[in-house]
């Protein structure tokens, strides 16, 4: 297994950190990795905030779920959908349709999957912050977003101060099939999967209790999911068409 694959399949979300700052080399190198991710017809269509303002940082903490490492981690990234800046360069560009959004959240997550492997590179860990779309307008206001520009979410960015341990992933013939989607789920697999994240929750250092993945999904997909997101969108200039 090479240092690259090694890393990536030993990720871990950290959500405590150290009060050590992050270096300008080293926050150079992350941003210069996530620039150089994949776009889609090279539009390049992500604008990066660096949340520095303690103030700022605070209220996007309550924003995003009262989660207190968006204000205590050494550096905090918001990735943004932007066609505002295509917007200056051609005036006369066709923009709003759904496509467009969906290649700038993809490209997005693409440059924040690269920012943070390679700060995982350093030593460093984060955790990504899709909390910011609990309230979207707020956080449009607070960042003085301008039309056509969208939080996708946050990523914190820190030296760790735990060590969690990895949360089992699905079965890989849960997840990965030949050709065409199978006709059936394998339902004994997905039993045995849900046992074995019942173990987990049960046996981790932290945070212990009792749920399978069956149950979590249950929980999560039986409520309604930020219903004013696309209003939200819509006032910013995305899904009109």
């Amino acid at each position: 297994m090479n240092s690259v694959v090694e890393l990536i399949l030993n990720h871990r979300s950290i959500r405590k950190f150290t009060g050590e700052a992050i270096s300008p080399t080293q926050l150079d190198e992350i941003l210069a990795a996530a620039q150089s991710a994949a776009s889609s017809s090279f539009l390049q269509t992500t604008t990066i905030l660096r949340i520095t303002d303690p103030a700022l940082r605070a209220r996007l903490a309550t924003l995003a779920g009262e989660q207190p490492y968006v204000a205590d981690a050494a550096e905090f990234l918001v990735f943004c959908v932007d066609y505002h800046r295509h917007r200056v360069v051609a005036p006369e560009a066709k923009t709003g349709f759904t496509e467009q959004l969906l290649i700038g959240a993809i490209d997005g997550a693409l440059m924040a999957q690269n920012a943070l492997l390679a700060a995982q590179s350093m030593g460093l860990g984060g955790v990504y912050i899709g909390g910011l779309r609990n309230h979207p307008d707020h956080v449009v206001e607070a960042l003085a977003l301008p039309q056509e520009v969208f939080p996708l979410f946050g990523l914190c960015l820190g030296h760790p101060a735990q060590q969690p341990e990895r949360k089992p992933r699905l079965p890989r013939a849960l997840v990965v099939h030949e050709n065409r989607y199978p006709a059936r789920l394998d339902e004994a697999l997905l039993a045995q999967y849900d046992a074995d994240m019942v173990a987990y929750y049960q046996s981790r250092s932290r945070n212990q209790k009792s749920q399978s993945w069956s149950g979590q999904i249950r929980s999560i997909l039986g409520k309604e999911s930020r219903p004013f997101m696309q209003a939200s969108l819509q006032k910013q200039g995305f899904l009109l068409k």
